[in-house]
């Protein structure tokens, strides 16, 4: 399990034709293009993929797409997370795992629950699924924090919890957790512009907004450091840490939207609550990606 999300995954978006409806053709596009350029495993129905907004049928035909398109040529990672743990409970008991290797799961977000709350919640879901389960932890999301003590208490004694994605960017939690965690949990980066330290630092990899886009120079960024050649990764490094900020600087997935159709990739429709990004934004980001 470990091995097979070892470097770059990525929160793969989910392309909208202008009238709303999801652009599958554009999402096969997207998941070929992925797999040719180098990342290692793909994380479906995460929150770049504005799952939020995506019914219970179109979730279903999404996750259908993309396992076709892949043809099992990289893990995929499933996302389920969210407030009602037993709801969540139910999902998890009932999902078809066909074609998945692990399940990535947001902590519980709005609710602020307090890390006795969040302990026994992931506890829960650990018990539920079939798959092993990657934490996910974004403060600036879901309004609380998984502390270092939290993650090494479900680490060490939740046998069903695998690794974090840890996007607090609070690196001396994160050493915190690498440093007294069990050898083969993961400690994967969910900040793109963080990624090279947190690897440096002991860390799994990534997984990555800007891969969608800018796949082969952030797969190889990744590979690199994994390689612990962090001479060439650096280079890799600042050549995107400007335009990974441009991408977060009007909203995600709306900036990686803008730039994955400046590449003719697919449209750059997002779906209400979420527009897309400024005018002043989209042509900055227009000029990096031709300085690129």
């Amino acid at each position: 399990m470990q091995n097979k999300l070892k470097g770059t995954g990525v929160a793969i978006v989910t392309p909208f034709l202008q009238n709303g409806n999801i652009d599958f053709n554009g999402l096969e596009n997207l998941v070929e293009r992925l797999i040719t350029q180098g990342i290692n495993y793909i994380v479906v129905l995460g929150t770049t993929g504005e799952t939020a907004t995506l019914s219970t049928s179109e979730k279903k035909e999404v996750i259908n797409c993309i396992k076709n398109k892949n043809a099992g040529r990289v893990p995929l990672v499933i996302g389920i997370g969210g407030n009602n743990t037993v709801e969540l409970v139910y999902q998890l008991e009932n999902f078809d795992y066909d074609g998945f290797t692990g399940v990535l799961s947001v902590s519980p977000y709005y609710n602020k629950p307090s890390q006795q709350g969040i302990i026994q919640h992931y506890t829960m879901l650990a018990k539920a699924s079939a798959l092993p389960i990657i934490l996910y932890n974004v403060p600036g999301r879901t309004g609380s924090n998984l502390t270092a003590q939290t993650t090494l208490h479900l680490a060490h004694e939740v046998p069903n919890i695998c690794g974090i994605k840890e996007a607090s960017g609070n690196m001396e939690q994160i050493m915190q957790i690498i440093k007294n965690k069990p050898d083969n949990f993961m400690v994967i980066s969910g900040d793109d512009n963080l990624t090279l330290p947190i690897i440096a630092a002991g860390g799994w990899g990534v997984i990555s907004v800007t891969a969608n886009a800018f796949t082969k120079d952030y797969a190889q960024m990744v590979n690199l450091c994994l390689q612990g050649n962090f001479e060439e990764a650096r280079h890799l490094h600042y050549k995107l840490t400007g335009i990974t900020d441009l991408l977060f600087a009007d909203g995600n997935p709306g900036g990686i939207k803008a730039a994955l159709k400046m590449l003719n990739v697919c449209g750059d429709t997002v779906r209400l609550p979420l527009v897309n990004v400024n005018q002043n934004v989209f042509a900055q980001l227009e000029l990096a990606i031709a300085n690129l």
